[in-house]
């Protein structure tokens, strides 16, 4: 399948995700309260999973809803995103 087109905005989200990753880095390794870190580490989650939304949003768009598209296409579309959800959930 296609690389996603037009994906600035995912860059930049990604960058923010490493930057946050980058501070619990920072807090692991100058003893930041326990409480803190799990704050750091929530932020990631929250930040991942958006991330994880919008390109699953977008595939779907792409590779699935996308008009033209042969059955097997959107059948391949569909079983590539269901794997993807799989391994995330776990």
């Amino acid at each position: 399948m296609a690389h996603l087109s037009d994906n600035a905005d995912l860059l930049a989200r990604v960058r923010r995700v490493a930057g946050q990753l980058n501070a619990v880095e920072r807090g692991l390794a100058g003893g930041m309260d326990c409480a803190d870190l799990l704050q750091l580490v929530a932020a990631v989650r929250g930040a991942v999973g958006t991330l994880m939304d919008e390109i699953v949003a977008r595939h779907l768009e792409e590779h699935v809803a996308r008009p033209g598209l042969t059955d097997a296409e959107r059948s391949q579309g569909a079983a590539e995103v269901m794997a993807a959800v799989r391994r995330y959930a776990r």
